[in-house]
Parts: structure tokens; C-alpha cells; sequence
């Protein structure tokens, strides 16, 4: 099978959220029980480092994107990412891609630190950002709660090489 990678468009906004809400159904990807209107998504992330993944039918089946993790200049280096796939195409090693252009893509934009917060119980996705350089920071405990339960997020990080 043949896979494409290429920027986010405006058009594919509609998978890209049938895609995340995929990910709020799995219960170990997000806080969020709702997805978000297409307008609200896209205010809620970066313009620039959004890609996405599709297959030989051109059906988007994995998308990354960046968000500003705050609104002060000091930390305008500074995003969280966010990486999701269609449930049949998870695990198959098609998430490199997409990071590996999303790391890339962010050095490029002057982004000198990556942040990804993962729940304890997602070792995969874990053991996935450690493989691209991503270092565990810490544990938050108890820092928020989803559908009632108290949950921990594990907080990684990925500083440029590149940029100092």
C-alpha cells in the first residue's frame, strides 16, 4: 500500500475529526469527551506543522498538529503535539512518518522544544515519542479528571538539536 504525506487542508478537516473522535472512544488519547467544531479545532491549533497521512484511496487516515502550549513570547518555541490514526491503521509503523515530519517542520518554524502529555496507561504511544528522542519529564498526578476518574499524564519532551 502506498501512503502520502502532505499538509492539512481546510477540506480534510471533517476526517481529521472522525479520526480524533476515534480517539476519545479508545478512553487513552485525551481528556476531551467531545469532539470540537472544525472551527473551534482549528483555532485550537497552530497553523503552521499540520500534516497528514493518506492511503492509496487519498483517504486521510492520520493527521499531527501542533498547539501553543502558552500565549507568552518567551514560550512561542514551545508546542504540544497531538498525533492520531484511524484505528485500522494503527500500529503499523505509519506514525513515524508523521513525527518525523512534524519534528522537522517545527525546527523549521523555530519550535526549539516538543511536548507530548500521555496518559501512564498508553505505554505505546510512550515508548513511540521516547523512540524520536522524547524524554519523560514527570508524572502529573491526578491532573485531571475524565468521565469522573482522576487521571495521571505523563509528560515528555523533545528539545531541538538545532535550534539553542
Amino acid at each position: 500500500m502506498y501512503y502520502e504525506l502532505r499538509e492539512m487542508r481546510p477540506e480534510d478537516g471533517k476526517r481529521v475529526l472522525e479520526i480524533f473522535q476515534q480517539g476519545i472512544d479508545g478512553g487513552i488519547a485525551t481528556f476531551e469527551t467531545t469532539v470540537p467544531t472544525e472551527e473551534a479545532w482549528g483555532m485550537e491549533f497552530l497553523n503552521d506543522c499540520r500534516w497528514v497521512l493518506e492511503n492509496d484511496k487519498s483517504e486521510v487516515v492520520g493527521w499531527c498538529a501542533l498547539k501553543p502550549i502558552s500565549k507568552r513570547d518567551c514560550f512561542r518555541g514551545v508546542a504540544e503535539i497531538s498525533i492520531y490514526f484511524d484505528d485500522e491503521y494503527q500500529g503499523k509503523g505509519l506514525g513515524s512518518m508523521l513525527l518525523k515530519k512534524l519534528i522537522v517542520d517545527s525546527e523549521e518554524h523555530g519550535f526549539w522544544t516538543l511536548q507530548a502529555n500521555i496518559f501512564p496507561e498508553n505505554e505505546i504511544s510512550i515508548r513511540f515519542h521516547q523512540k524520536f528522542g522524547f524524554r519523560t519529564i514527570g508524572t502529573r498526578k491526578k491532573v485531571g479528571k475524565l468521565n469522573g476518574e482522576w487521571k495521571d499524564l505523563v509528560m515528555l519532551e523533545r528539545r531541538s538539536e538545532l535550534i539553542f
